[in-house]
Order: C-alpha cells, then sequence, then structure tokens
C-alpha cells in the first residue's frame, strides 16, 4: 500500500485536531519546506524518523537497454535517504 498526501490529510483530519482545510494546509507547507530545503542542497534531518541527503553523481557511461548503444549519463543531483536507528528498530522487529 501505498501513503499519499491524500491519506496524510485524511490521517490529520481523523485525529480531529484539524479541520479538513487546516489539514490540507499543514501536508502542503511540510513538503513544499522540505522541498525547497532540498534544492537549496541542505540535508532534512527529521529526529525518529530519518535523513533527506542531496548527493551529486558524476557522469558516467551507460548503455541502453532497447538499442544495446553505449552513451554517457550526464552529472545529476538526487535525493537518498538514510532511517534513523529508531525507525529501523521498529521495522525490523515489528
Amino acid at each position: 500500500m501505498t501513503l499519499t498526501k491524500a491519506d496524510l490529510v485524511n490521517k490529520l483530519y481523523e485525529s480531529e485536531v484539524l479541520t479538513k482545510a487546516e489539514a490540507v494546509e499543514a501536508v502542503e507547507a511540510v513538503l513544499e519546506i522540505v522541498k525547497q530545503t532540498l534544492e537549496n542542497g541542505e540535508n532534512v534531518l527529521i529526529s525518529g524518523f530519518g535523513k533527506f541527503t542531496v548527493k551529486d553523481k558524476r557522469a558516467r557511461r551507460g548503455r541502453n537497454p532497447h538499442t544495446g548503444e553505449d552513451l554517457i549519463l550526464s552529472p545529476r543531483r538526487v535525493v537518498t535517504f538514510k532511517p534513523s536507528g529508531v525507525l529501523r528498530n521498529k521495522i525490523n522487529n515489528p
């Protein structure tokens, strides 16, 4: 099962702490802050959850799987996630 933004909004709304509109605003605001922080090349650390990091990848050789043609993959930035010890333990010991 995949957790979507709509699912997050509904879970906040069901907790009866926020109205539906407030829940939508809260989820959108948090995601926007995370996106902007990562765009600026900064890490996002959420205690007890994990750390999102932006890493630079070098250019490298690749191959088109359909044609077998060699090509050069351009350098790019990727987002990686490393779970916290707390989350890792909960996943491995349900």
